[in-house]
């Protein structure tokens, strides 16, 4: 919905009056919040405090006060005073406790257990709306959100949050920022920052950590942060709806180190269980890419370009290697930002998707189709959408939405709900709005390109990247960063790959493991994947979707290490920074009395992100989980490790 700027007189009525929800109350209801809600482990609670300025709240972790919550609410319309007219009528106390198995997700079951406070709050004003605060206290973290009785015949405009975040301590910071590199280490003491973009992950001198986001973000455009020495706050974008409006919930993990942020369930806990009644379509997979290989020359003087007989032979190496997917990507219905390019209608010489489909059809391998957000818009959505599954598609990759914040976040639900219509997959690209956690509700929403990926943009990134967007972008849910490249010293060469990409094979081996995605997508061609057999065998074994995913050690500045389940058998991946560096990985996760081979794709000796890029070695042992394997990180290089039981 657009924002309106030709209210009526009744709404501009409205509009004088600033409503700021929860700040003066009529009545006390201070036996309703006398005890703190607590986590179901009891080590975390909110204990609540009403006063003549309004009700707030404090984070306490085993009883030390982390954090206070101050001035809670949001504003109504637009004038600078605040008028209190709310009452506290009623506090419903509740627990809820169950286990759920996500279609696609970090782990094949999540345990949903938290307690929970309703504040019910009455306006004694007939235009503003009553409304309630709900909070729920997890065993990681805890979270709260507002929703307004508006009816649904009225017109409520939201013009801000007055909430603010106040450490008892200077904090240390980093942050998300969209294709850039993350910000970050930042001392808040030394900074102020107006608009801060989530997640943000906070260190307080304690070494605890807090990550700062939002779940089911579904209809109003994300917030950001404003810093100011020790307090953030949060900036809300204006809108304006009709009807009950529920915000996105305001989301903190906390751990006691950053993997435990990315580790956590807690934004999918928070959204709506699956509306797909039947999820059997919905498959996780590897994925072969076109877009990147453009103009790449096999040995057998092959040129990959775009056209049938390229994707044919990517469809066949696709076949022979346990990868599902092929994703055709831009331009094969035409140029794609023109408004001329139907992609209901496919008419690139040399390109036959009919042809296509059906050979790849035929080897058992899915074909996922690009579609830009004009050729979407200007043929109609759910049109092109059922020409692709009329096709055979079984997923789609959507880019370049265009439009306000609060514009493509309900566009992006509108695409995932016609795609689960069509029984269609879909991934978004070029800047999409914040993951959510909203794959429970809508597990045919694969991965979004959230941060940047390798050789995106016309630039590369380098190794720190890597390692701060699995501490920190990772956090908000499944990503594509179209990892796996071989051909690092070459690539740069192709008509699609602009600059050189700085890294080691092992590294972009272990980038697979690391990043949790529900399509794990493979920049490279086939013939250099070939080229190195035996490092390519462990993508090769990787499965379609990983059983569970931990962070076993790292920091966000340095390095990562992360243990993904896959049946019996186990993958380990790691991550460094420019610095090298050796670690200890504990197997101590592995069941007691089984015997494991350890086959370890390492860095060689000489190996360097800038100009030893695609040296590596594989040795092999016995372990169990008693056992603690020594890795050598080069600089900016990786490591690897499949653990197959014996």
């Amino acid at each position: 919905m657009k924002l309106n700027t030709n209210l009526d007189k009744w709404i501009w009525t409205i509009r004088s009056i600033v409503m700021l929800i929860g700040i003066n109350f009529l009545i006390s209801c201070s036996s309703d919040l006398d005890h703190p809600l607590s986590s179901p482990d009891s080590r975390h609670q909110l204990a609540f405090k009403e006063s003549s300025g309004g009700i707030s709240f404090s984070y306490q972790l085993e009883g030390e006060t982390v954090l206070t919550i101050e001035s809670l609410g949001l504003i109504l319309g637009n004038a600078k005073s605040i008028q209190g007219n709310e009452k506290l009528i009623s506090v419903d106390k509740s627990s809820f406790d169950e286990t759920w198995h996500p279609v696609i997700g970090k782990n094949k079951s999540i345990l949903n257990r938290y307690n929970e406070y309703v504040l019910h709050f009455k306006n004694s004003k007939s235009d503003q709306p009553d409304y309630d605060i709900v909070f729920r206290c997890y065993n990681d973290g805890f979270a709260y959100r507002y929703i307004l009785d508006n009816q649904p015949e009225n017109e409520l405009r939201i013009s801000g949050e007055n909430t603010r975040l106040h450490f008892n301590d200077n904090i240390t910071f980093w942050s998300y920022n969209r294709e850039n590199a993350n910000l970050g280490p930042l001392l808040s003491r030394d900074t102020s920052i107006a608009e801060i973009k989530i997640p943000m992950v906070v260190r307080t001198s304690k070494d605890l950590y807090l990550g700062i986001h939002e779940a089911a973000i579904e209809r109003y455009a994300p917030l950001t942060i404003k810093s100011q020495e020790k307090d953030l706050s949060f900036n809300v974008s204006t809108t304006s709806d009709q009807g009950p409006i529920t915000t996105s919930w305001r989301t903190f993990i906390v751990g006691d180190q950053p993997g435990d942020l990315v580790s956590s369930n807690l934004l999918q806990n928070l959204n709506e269980p699956c509306k797909i009644e039947d999820t059997s379509w919905i498959k996780p997979g590897k994925t072969l890419w076109d877009w990147r290989v453009w103009g790449y020359k096999a040995e057998d003087g092959f040129e990959y370009l775009l056209d049938t007989k390229t994707h044919k032979r990517f469809i066949d190496f696709a076949s022979k290697n346990n990868i599902q997917y092929l994703l055709i990507d831009a331009d094969w219905y035409g140029p794609e930002f023109s408004s001329d390019s139907d992609p209901t209608a496919a008419t690139r010489e040399g390109f036959d998707i009919q042809e296509c489909m059906s050979y790849a059809k035929s080897h058992g391998v899915g074909v996922i189709l690009y579609l830009n957000d004009v050729g979407a818009k200007k043929f109609g959505l759910e049109r092109v959408l059922k020409q692709f599954a009329d096709w055979g598609a079984v997923g789609v990759k959507y880019g370049f939405m265009k439009g306000t914040w609060e514009e493509k976040v309900r566009h992006t639900r509108e695409v995932v709900e016609l795609c689960a219509k069509y029984k269609l997959m879909v991934d978004f690209h070029d800047n999409p709005v914040p993951p959510s956690g909203n794959e429970r509700t809508y597990p045919n929403l694969m991965a979004i390109e959230f941060g940047h990926a390798q050789a995106d943009a016309k630039r590369s990134y380098f190794p720190e990247t890597a390692v701060s967007s699995a501490f920190i972008n990772m956090i908000a849910g499944p990503i594509d960063y179209t990892n796996g490249w071989f051909d690092l010293n070459n690539a740069h060469s192709r008509e699609r790959v602009f600059e050189e990409i700085p890294g080691t094979v092992t590294a972009e081996v272990a980038k697979l493991i690391v990043a949790h995605t529900g399509w794990m997508v493979l920049p490279d061609a086939p013939e250099e994947y070939l080229k190195k057999e035996g490092l390519f065998d462990c993508i090769r074994k990787m499965p379609a979707q990983f059983d569970s995913f931990k962070v076993l050690q790292g920091d966000i500045d340095s390095y990562i290490s992360v243990v993904r389940g896959a049946g019996d058998d186990w993958f380990i991946g790691s991550l460094n920074n420019r610095d090298a560096r050796e670690i200890e990985i504990d197997l101590s996760f592995l069941p007691q009395g089984e015997n494991y081979l350890a086959t370890i794709y390492s860095d060689d000796v000489d190996t360097h992100f800038l100009n030893q890029k695609e040296t590596y070695v594989i040795t092999k042992e016995e372990v169990d989980n008693t056992s603690t394997v020594k890795v050598k990180l080069a600089p900016g290089g990786g490591n690897a490790i499949y653990l197959k039981k014996i």
